[in-house]
């Protein structure tokens, strides 16, 4: 049996590939923080109590900025693979808190690298880097294209693309760095553009909000279904050679068309709802987002099953339900037509 452990695994990307390795046969370790509060709702309905026979999935507490933890579990677990997804990845929000984006987004990395060659194991690392790293520039943007961060999370994940590369080629480190473009679902934080619009527009339904305040409407971004995305994390780490992947759809779409998108879905007009608030800008804006996944689906033999269109109605459903209206219905007819599976938390475990 593989063992996995996962940074990150209570994030949205975190919790789809927790599933995806369970359903693989993996035993699956992951890394929590102590709170007062319960923060594993994405997780909760894989989790099963650690007294049972048979559990696969084990939580530890920790966090990337104590080294020391993260040696101690990494040199414990023997992981064949680590999946390193934990950041403040939120790009509005790294300009409020630069310094804490560097050191967890950054230096955290770090920490996780230097944990694996200071164990001695021999294991597998995969390192969540961003499309946001290209910044503004030209589209469309592949494995070769120069990086342009125009943030401080920007900044961060391009460091750490950096470091994952040069243990790879320092300490022959198998290491590969999946250059995201960005990818929602409904476990998508409620705070990021995509999530906040679907369950803003939910909220306006049931009568709970009168207005859904947004920044920038005019740029661009390729958006994808995450699930799909995490596949292509675990497609990396099967390969005989470490090598890094732009993972995309190949279709941009502004900010405004998602807009369109998911209130057209529900037969609403957004602009009778939706108000700009400046405070929602970034100082430095990237405009422009579109990936060249070609080297992915050549040597990975990957591809998104869900478009746009798709994703919107997926999201929208979630929303609705959540907040205890009825959908309209269409994303879980997609998701079933695609075999994809249907359940509370949007995806069957075999």
């Amino acid at each position: 049996m593989k063992k996995a452990f996962i940074t990150g695994i209570t994030g949205q990307d975190g919790s789809y590939l927790a599933e995806f390795l369970l359903s693989k046969g993996y035993e699956v370790h992951g890394i929590i923080r102590r709170a007062s509060t319960f923060n594993t709702s994405r997780i909760d309905h894989i989790y099963k109590d650690p007294h049972l026979r048979g559990v696969r999935l084990h939580l530890h507490y920790g966090d990337l900025s104590d080294s020391g933890q993260l040696t101690n579990l990494i040199y414990n677990i023997k992981p064949d693979e680590i999946y390193h997804l934990g950041a403040q990845s939120h790009v509005r929000v790294s300009f409020d808190i630069p310094e804490y984006t560097g050191d967890i987004t950054g230096l955290g990395t770090t920490r996780i690298l230097e944990a694996v060659r200071r164990s001695g194991i021999n294991t597998k690392y995969y390192q969540a880097s961003s499309s946001e790293m290209f910044g503004d520039a030209p589209a469309p943007q592949n494995e070769d294209t120069p990086f342009r961060a125009r943030s401080p999370y920007a900044a961060a994940k391009v460091y750490s693309y950096w470091m994952a590369r040069n243990y790879r080629e320092g300490y022959n480190m198998f290491a590969c760095n999946g250059i995201l473009f960005n990818h929602e679902s409904p476990r998508r934080g409620e705070t990021f553009v995509t999530r906040k619009i679907t369950r803003g527009l939910a909220r306006i339904i049931a009568g709970k909000d009168k207005k859904l305040y947004l920044g920038n409407l005019e740029a661009k971004r390729d958006w994808g279904y995450a699930p799909d995305y995490v596949e292509a994390m675990w497609l990396m780490l099967q390969q005989e050679r470490p090598e890094d992947y732009v993972i995309g759809t190949g279709e941009t779409h502004s900010v405004k068309e998602f807009l369109e998108e998911v209130f057209n879905y529900a037969g609403l007009d957004w602009k009778e709802y939706v108000e700009i608030d400046p405070r929602y800008f970034r100082p430095t804006e990237v405009e422009l987002l579109l990936a060249d996944a070609s080297k992915a689906k050549r040597e990975l033999g990957w591809s998104p099953r869900v478009t746009f269109k798709e994703l919107v109605k997926i999201m929208v459903d979630s929303d609705m339900e959540l907040i205890g209206l009825k959908s309209p219905g269409e994303g879980k007819k997609i998701l079933k037509q695609k075999g994809i599976g249907w359940t509370e938390n949007h995806l069957t475990v075999g």
